[in-house]
């Protein structure tokens, strides 16, 4: 019978050893506190919070029939942007929530008015595979009625709260319809949205806004922010304020 087991002492831990995992864990401290100040920041981070999406009756949409560019704003707006956006794109949802009510404040200000440009290379990336077509369809029957506040109210809730998941669920028709019934769209719009009415032509309109985006940017990358022909640096938080200062 061995008797190994009984001869057996462990070894002392070694300072080396022991300054080495204190090191550790000091780091993966350092690491989570590193990472609830970020999301802390996130969360401090949106602008203007409880603002909530465009208040004025003056602001209008407009939807160019021949583009599908969506135009957002105050007729006497001092200033337009340019904005490229997939329905489906996770950053395009995270600059609504981050600056869209700072945006709605400026726009109700006039002091800024958007021009939307949808595109839809993400529609593989729904599990309808056509999501990002089907909102872009939605989004032009409700900009068609021409409220300002309604269509304001509408984008921000699908770049948001409704906004789907990369390869989850994704919104049907009648989905998209109900959402533009809370955005006070109208039955017009709503009927628009349900029978799917406007397909055909989002999906040349995304290819048009796709082909300017590329022309202007290089490369197919949203969101996209432009001042006239300048990029507009969206990581820089003070954005909306050094537009329309």
């Amino acid at each position: 019978m061995s008797e190994s087991g009984s001869k057996y002492a462990p070894r002392p831990v070694s300072n080396v050893t022991t300054y080495a995992l204190g090191g550790v864990a000091l780091v993966l401290i350092a690491l989570i506190v590193i990472l609830a100040i970020r999301w802390g920041r996130d969360d401090a981070s949106i602008r203007n919070d409880g603002y909530g999406s465009v208040h004025d009756a003056g602001v209008t949409a407009v939807l160019d029939q021949k583009s599908g560019a969506i135009l957002l704003g105050r007729g006497d707006a001092s200033k337009t942007i340019d904005v490229y956006e997939d329905p489906l794109c996770p950053s395009c949802g995270a600059l609504e929530r981050l600056y869209g009510q700072e945006i709605a404040q400026k726009m109700d200000e006039g002091r800024l008015a958007l021009r939307y440009h949808l595109v839809t290379f993400l529609d593989s990336k729904s599990k309808s595979k056509d999501y990002s077509t089907r909102a872009v369809a939605a989004n032009e029957c409700v900009a068609a009625t021409g409220s300002g506040p309604v269509y304001s109210k509408f984008h921000a809730l699908l770049f948001t709260s409704k906004q789907p998941k990369e390869g989850g669920t994704d919104l049907s028709n009648e989905d998209l319809a109900t959402v533009a019934k809370e955005a006070g769209a109208s039955l017009e719009a709503v009927q628009c949205i349900s029978s799917g009415a406007n397909l055909d032509a989002a999906k040349i309109h995304a290819q048009m806004a796709r082909a300017a985006l590329t022309d202007a940017n290089g490369e197919v990358a949203t969101p996209a922010v432009f001042d006239g022909k300048d990029k507009v640096d969206v990581n820089n938080h003070e954005w909306v304020v050094d537009l329309t200062k």
